[in-house]
């Protein structure tokens, strides 16, 4: 394979040289007889020279691509002003205190800030402007004390997924000389007395659970939970998390077993007790379970004898059979469920759109949340305990607005609503209904200006996404906001393997079905051109993790329908993945390969390995960084090198965006993140001109 000697020629008069060339050596695996070439292997082991010296050179040839896009500063000034404007978090609120997030227009990052009652001033408590040189450090709220008193937050580098855990004195300022490392944490609760930290904390040899007592040193901490239950062994596929109760009776351990969880157990130990023995609240049942409390009662919203989940009572050490149904299954799946001022608040998806209804805490409805317009709205965040809580609502082209409920009088102020120059009057969002290759009915959204024509003229922006039970709501983006303000539409198909319509969408895209997403992201594309939203010269498409992998099936599989692809963070050796960071414990959602059935199907879509010499390819621009610890840089990598040596000689560019500092997480700086941004809609804007 050759990159051959002509030149790269991009829309609007961008050229370049041929891309580096990565030296081609070739490892040859077996798969139960099928004899499979990787020409690249050599490029998974990020810190060989070699490979840092390639990366080297694949970022400065794409830097000389980007140099080549005249109006590229005035992207960075039109997205500075859509991302430099005030943003809060959704509040929490202990001992009259309300504490969130702030991040100022002019800031690169967000600080910790508590007001003391709700006309108080914002104090703010942790500058997170101030935690390194290149404000690529960024800050998060864990646990705070009733009396608000204490708190709990974590600090994380870019946009790695581990952090390290401080623990603050609000009323001296000071940290506690108590430090937990950077590590992967799934929940961090401080002790009824507020004498120490429980936390989980995940190794790739299992999660465990921990008891740090202030004053000591994390060497000494005591292991409260892991390894096995029941003579059943944890391993790293079985994720462990803990908290304590809001009062503070119960100690209450998740497992989620897999990524999605195929199962997942409850235990809960009740700290008035000595000891800690835990009780199973949910033990080997094949559901998915979220567990709400008020007081000392249990309640769990589940897809168990529910696809579209209930809301059911449960005591621990009952079985399931005798889980009491408050709240049953209906028509639209129940999205999330919360608990506030004894209250409860269900969300369900009436075709991907939030309706929410109140509930008492015996079932009984008693109102519905009224939401300002169609689109993304949540529950009601509070304590079970408290008579306040917040929600959020927001659409495509409506940014999100927190708001004050008051569960009493049914009261809605608003908390916070970001004054974005983005004029929502001048747009529309419409919801149409297409036909899969199976002939399945997707739903999909489409935004953009009024008025706009459908002449296939428009650039028109798609992005998707299609698994691990996580439904694409109507929300709020930036890039998608500027991209509308040129004149372009934006769509998101809603396609299975979300929950949109409960577990059953899910698994229509699990497994050996996974090829339902791409076929359903496919008739979406081939819906908009047929449609006269745009044709393939002028349709962008980006994803990113799994919506990665959807982007390589794209590229590998329907080329002919796009004229610019973003790879982000992806996932592309599928026959590999299993092998590199948090990869294992996605093969309850994909497989794994080494497994004979599972090599026949996977085999038939990694993007990787379907890559075809001398295709004409559009233009592709992946995206990865260091610090992604979740989705290993080594697929975007592999990836890279064999796109650009398997293209022909004429044809658009294929680049490497490789982050030094940038991870899979949120958290890098402001900055950083609005220059990545102009980079990515500065390549899809300009490779979709039309040539």
């Amino acid at each position: 394979m050759t990159q051959g000697q002509k030149a790269i020629r991009g829309d609007n008069g961008v050229t370049l040289p041929p891309p580096p060339v990565a030296t081609v050596n070739v490892v040859t695996d077996d798969y139960d007889g099928t004899k499979i070439d990787d020409p690249y292997r050599w490029l998974e082991d990020a810190k060989a020279p070699a490979t840092r010296a390639w990366i080297d050179e694949e970022n400065a040839y794409t830097q000389q691509y980007l140099a080549q896009i005249k109006n590229r500063p005035e992207i960075v000034s039109q997205l500075t002003a859509l991302e430099r404007v005030d943003r809060y978090s959704m509040p929490s609120v202990h001992g009259g205190k309300y504490f969130f997030t702030k991040r100022l227009a002019d800031e690169n990052q967000a600080s910790i800030y508590m007001r003391v009652g709700w006309g108080g001033q914002d104090q703010r408590l942790i500058d997170a402007t101030k935690l390194s040189a290149d404000q690529n450090t960024n800050v998060s709220i864990g646990d705070i004390s009733d009396d608000g008193n204490l708190m709990v937050y974590g600090m994380r580098v870019g946009g790695a997924d581990e952090e390290s855990v401080h623990v603050l004195d609000i009323r001296t300022g000071r940290d506690f000389p108590d430090v937990l490392p950077s590590a992967r944490y799934s929940g961090i609760s401080l002790s009824p007395d507020n004498s120490g930290l429980y936390y989980a904390r995940f190794t790739h040899q299992g999660t465990n659970v921990w008891f740090h007592k202030f004053g000591t040193d994390v060497s000494a901490d005591q292991k409260i939970f892991g390894g096995e239950y029941r003579g059943k062994q944890l391993g790293e596929l079985d994720l462990v998390s803990v908290r304590v109760s809001e009062n503070h009776h119960w100690l209450i351990v998740n497992i989620a077993h897999g990524v999605p969880a195929t199962s997942e157990d409850i235990l809960v130990h009740d700290l008035r007790t000595p000891g800690v023995d835990l009780t199973p609240l949910v033990y080997n049942v094949q559901a998915h379970v979220r567990m709400l409390s008020a007081g000392d009662r249990f309640f769990l919203a589940t897809d168990y004898e529910a696809p579209n989940t209930r809301i059911v009572e449960a005591l621990p050490g009952e079985e399931a059979s005798a889980w009491k149904t408050l709240i049953p299954e209906g028509h639209d799946v129940i999205a999330d469920a919360s608990i506030v001022g004894g209250k409860m608040f269900v969300s369900r998806l009436h075709d991907v759109k939030t309706e929410t209804t109140i509930y008492s805490l015996d079932g009984k409805q008693t109102g519905t949340l009224q939401y300002p317009g169609i689109g993304s709205g949540s529950v009601v965040r509070g304590r079970a305990s408290e008579n306040e809580g917040f929600y959020t609502f927001e659409s495509f082209i409506t940014p999100a607005t927190i708001y004050r409920y008051d569960v009493k009088s049914g009261k809605t102020d608003v908390f916070f609503a970001p004054k974005i120059p983005f004029d929502s009057s001048q747009y529309e969002v419409t919801q149409v209904f297409y036909t899969s290759k199976d002939g399945t009915r997707i739903p999909m959204f489409i935004a953009g200006k009024k008025g706009l024509a459908h002449d296939g003229q428009a650039r028109l922006l798609m992005t998707g996404y299609g698994g691990f039970d996580l439904p694409m709501l109507p929300a709020f983006d930036p890039e998608y906001a500027w991209w509308m303000q040129q004149g372009g539409f934006f769509a998101l198909p809603n396609l299975r393997g979300g929950n949109e319509y409960g577990e059953a969408w899910h698994k229509a895209a699990m497994f050996e079905n996974k090829q339902n997403v791409f076929d359903d992201f496919f008739a979406a594309a081939e819906y908009l051109i047929a449609s006269h939203y745009t044709s393939p010269a002028h349709f962008a498409i980006r994803g990113r993790s799994n919506g990665g992998l959807l982007m390589g099936a794209a590229m590998t599989q329907r080329p002919d329908l796009f004229g610019a692809i973003w790879c982000g963070y992806p996932l592309l050796d599928m026959l590999r993945y299993q092998r590199f960071e948090f990869g294992r414990l996605w093969t309850t959602e994909y497989g794994n390969a080494e497994n004979a059935k599972d090599f026949a199907y996977i085999r038939k879509y990694s993007p990787y390995q379907n890559v075809k010499p001398g295709t004409d390819y559009p233009a592709i621009m992946f995206f990865t960084g260091d610090n992604d610890t979740r989705v290993d840089p080594m697929n975007a990598r592999k990836m890279t090198a064999l796109m650009q040596a398997s293209s022909g000689g004429d044809r658009p560019p294929i680049v490497l965006h490789y982050s030094i500092k940038g991870g899979h997480s949120a958290g890098v700086s402001l900055t950083q993140l609005v220059n990545d941004q102009a980079d990515e809609m500065s390549f899809l804007w300009n490779e979709t001109s039309g040539r």
